[in-house]
């Protein structure tokens, strides 16, 4: 029973230990989004980037919101995932941690 509860203690903090690192950061992609079909296929093309956790779009602003896990992408993977669908990107704001939701 002793080692049962030692090896749980030990996978919680094994657990804790391996958090992600969720940053966040604003593209602009040119040419400009326009329409809804724009939005969508910014969301389906970009959301297969490894550890995009969350895609936010504005068709108004020309904006694309993006969290992912720091671990796992980078902006350079992003950059790359919108030039093949033939929408390059500057970043508009810089990757910050993400807020975290309790």
């Amino acid at each position: 029973m002793k080692k049962l509860f030692v090896c749980a203690l030990v996978a919680m903090m094994a657990a804790g230990a391996y958090a992600e690192t969720l940053k966040t950061v604003v593209f602009t992609p040119n040419p400009k989004m326009t329409c809804a079909n724009c939005e969508k296929k910014v969301k389906t093309n970009i959301r297969f980037v490894k550890g995009t956790k969350n895609i936010e779009t504005s068709v108004k602003e020309n904006t694309v919101t993006i969290t992912y896990d720091a671990d796992k992408a980078t902006l350079a993977d992003y950059e790359e995932a919108f030039k093949k669908i033939g929408r390059p990107v500057t970043v508009k704001e810089q990757p910050k941690d993400a807020a975290k939701k309790n």
